[in-house]
């Protein structure tokens, strides 16, 4: 009777040896090709070279090593078929019951920005028909594409046999593996090609790979996990504290949009509940923290708080004498960092390495995915805007800073600012002159003199008025609404300058 086979065809080499002996030593033959066949042997592994079985070599540069109808057919018989049976026996074609293959690491060399050239050679053609044809045929063969499987595929083999349904999962987990190399393929080859990747494409493939499981979801009786797309490099790196959590990462993406739009100040952007409580700007990181933190301390206890600058010693003592959960920057000296550690062991502190900035945001609901660009806002510009009122560019800087703060808030948002730091942030509120009246109680006499913006148009002039009322001495919103003419003539009855920026930031 003759021996069962396995065929070996792996680029990552490290613990094929072992896999392979322990095979051997089940009474497998082994068959590979190339480069497999030599690392085997140069390890003590009698090998069948492939070239035996089908009378053809590796051709075209190593092109072609293992599509022939003889490999091909030894994994995709059906056993017992009469018809396979006697092409098999007619074309003397061997059963093949195990296929062990890891593929070109393309991936590896897209991330290294490889030349056009040297990506394609990176793509597999005959490991990923090796693999798709065991799968096909897992009520027979068994297919293994991750050396995290060699020791449990080997230990059933040692003991009996693989089981169908230990087949059948590897079979799945087989499908995934050559799904996420093809697409992984298309994403690779249209940045190296020059061809953005549409939001609005009639058909889309994102390859995923799992970052790490959460405990749970956003409440305990949901499962969750974080995963990210195969090209990307992680946006943080965490030094200390427990395990982030689907909440975090949540808040953490606000915190990284709120990095990106005040990137070129010294700002610190305070998070809760993925909307911000409060953000300033300051010659130092710490008074912008102080400054931020004035603006709504209560909802901060227990929030996130970011820089844009680095986090040193002085701010890390400040830090410590407030609940947060995460504290981030994209630098982080040592000494803070062993600092924090010791005296706020829970609190995660992460570097902001600012290398994954998603093209696309990916929201999936009851009606199926939803998919759009993901862009920062562009700058109100004065040149392109119009002023209502008397012109107040001595109030510039916060009327950019304002509309920066409602951009990074909910919908309907409002943002009070003076000096550059939030003094009011109305956001997720279902209507904008709630937003508004939440904004100026919250900043009480600090709301005199202050810049409000609004994330979408006025609706109506009541905003306008609860503005006037509390002292505001300018606004910027996009306009937009039918009643656009009512509310600017409210806002110059009332002494209110108004800018008139003409884009829309709303944040659902």
């Amino acid at each position: 009777m003759d021996r069962p086979k396995a065929f070996i065809s792996v680029w990552d080499k490290d613990g094929i040896s072992e896999f392979a002996s322990s095979l051997a030593g089940a009474g497998y033959e082994i068959i590979s090709s190339s480069g497999t066949a030599r690392h085997l042997r140069e390890n003590g592994i009698a090998v069948t070279e492939a070239l035996d079985i089908t009378g053809l070599p590796s051709i075209l540069g190593g092109r072609v090593k293992t599509l022939h109808p003889v490999i091909m057919g030894g994994i995709l018989a059906r056993r017992g078929h009469p018809s396979d049976d006697a092409d098999r026996a007619k074309h003397g074609i061997p059963l093949i019951d195990v296929v062990v293959c890891t593929l070109y690491p393309f991936e590896e060399a897209a991330r290294a920005n490889a030349p056009k050239d040297e990506l394609i050679e990176k793509i597999d053609i005959g490991g990923v028909s090796l693999i798709r044809a065991a799968a096909k045929n897992y009520e027979s063969v068994t297919v293994v594409t991750d050396r995290s499987d060699y020791e449990l595929v080997a230990h059933a083999i040692a003991n009996g046999g693989t089981t169908e349904t230990m087949r059948r999962d590897l079979a799945l987990k087989a499908f995934l593996v050559t799904a996420s190399y093809d697409a992984t393929i298309h994403d690779g080859l249209a940045d190296a090609l020059g061809r953005s990747k549409d939001s609005a494409e009639t058909g889309r493939v994102i390859p995923l790979r799992m970052e790490q499981r959460l405990r749970y979801g956003e409440n305990p009786y949901q499962e969750a996990a974080l995963y990210a797309p195969t090209l990307s490099d992680p946006a943080f790196v965490q030094h200390s504290g427990k395990e982030l959590s689907y909440n975090n990462l949540l808040d953490i993406d606000t915190l990284l949009k709120g990095s990106a739009i005040f990137q070129a100040s010294c700002a610190c952007v305070i998070v809760k509940h993925t909307t911000p409580c409060g953000t300033a700007e300051a010659e130092t990181a710490i008074e912008a923290y102080e400054r931020a933190l004035a603006c709504d301390p209560v909802s901060a206890y227990g929030g996130i708080v970011g820089f844009t600058r680095r986090l040193d010693m002085p701010l890390a003592e400040r830090l410590s004498s407030h609940f947060f959960e995460i504290a981030a920057a994209p630098e982080i000296d040592p000494d803070a960092i062993e600092f924090l550690k010791s005296r706020k062991p829970n609190m995660r502190l992460l570097t902001l390495t600012g290398d994954y900035v998603p093209r696309d945001q990916i929201i999936s609901n009851r009606s199926g995915f939803l998919i759009q660009s993901e862009t920062l806002p562009p700058l109100p510009d004065r040149s392109a805007g119009r002023w209502i009122g008397a012109p107040r560019d001595d109030l510039w800087a916060d009327i950019l800073f304002a509309w920066r703060t409602a951009a990074l808030a909910k919908s309907n948002a409002i943002a009070l600012v003076r000096n550059c730091a939030s003094v009011g942030i109305g956001g997720g509120f279902t209507n904008r002159v709630d937003a508004a009246r939440y904004a100026v109680s919250q900043a009480g006499d600090r709301s005199r003199g202050a810049v409000m913006a609004s994330d979408a148009f006025l609706p109506f002039p009541d905003t306008v008025e609860i503005a006037a009322d509390a002292g505001v001495a300018a606004i910027i919103q996009p306009g937009g609404s039918v009643k656009d003419a009512e509310v600017e003539r409210r806002a110059e009855e009332l002494g209110v300058s108004m800018f008139v920026g003409g884009t829309r930031t709303f944040r659902h």
